[in-house]
């Protein structure tokens, strides 16, 4: 394959990935906002969007593989198209994630813990997705460290506010009527898994952004 050629389809490839994590982050957002609004219609819409992705997600692996399998790329290209492949598999996972939120927000009830602000770490986590999907994109390492410092934040916020519902819960008198026991319990599972889902976004978004860093400086300081 001529030179040219070759180059046109690295830049596709980068153009692609940076479809999908459009894509994912929308599908993030449309999750959380389901969760706000306890719109069980858009947590559906999030649900159903995840094939999408999963398609997206299957053609890059193959342009990935071919691109190693026939073009034997050498140092820079090579770290290219495996940290193309380990970003598309993240965002993968984080649109997985989307779809939790979406099916969360069918049952969830958000007035019985309000003082819990998960719209606040998901525009944090949304955030950092941004910046290490920014630094993939402009080849910018200290986009990643600061996604990597982001993390640290998000993690202490996701940590108070577990810790914030389960002395919510232990304080509640309505646990005295047998009553409301399970749907009150129902809530705090829900709740959990979601802090804990967005926590694994941030994490994901720290891989985008150690892969990038790997990428652009042959340096593996945030892969763990």
């Amino acid at each position: 394959m001529p030179r040219e050629q070759y180059q046109t389809k690295l830049e596709g490839l980068r153009d692609d990935v940076l479809y999908m994590s459009e894509l994912v982050a929308e599908r993030l957002r449309m999750g959380l906002d389901a969760l706000e609004r306890q719109d069980a219609e858009l947590g559906e819409k999030v649900i159903t969007g995840d094939a999408e992705i999963n398609d997206h997600y299957l053609e890059l692996e193959g342009k990935c593989t071919d691109l190693i399998a026939l073009q034997q790329p050498v140092a820079g290209d090579l770290r290219f198209i495996a940290a193309s492949f380990k970003i598309i598999t993240d965002l993968e996972r984080i649109a997985d994630l989307a779809t939790n939120l979406g099916e969360y927000a069918k049952e969830a009830d958000r007035e019985v813990f309000p003082d819990v602000d998960v719209q606040r770490i998901g525009d944090d986590t949304l955030a950092m997705l941004d910046d290490a999907m920014a630094a993939y994109a402009d080849s910018d390492p200290e986009r990643c460290f600061a996604v990597a410092e982001a993390d640290n934040e998000v993690d202490a916020a996701c940590e108070a506010a577990s810790e914030l519902v389960v002395r919510d819960l232990i304080e509640r008198d309505e646990l005295r009527d047998e009553e409301d026991v399970e749907g009150t319990m129902q809530n705090v599972s829900r709740l959990l898994l979601t802090i804990r889902d967005l926590e694994r976004v941030g994490d994901h978004a720290v891989n985008i952004a150690a892969r990038s860093l790997y990428m652009i400086e042959n340096d593996d300081e945030l892969l763990y």
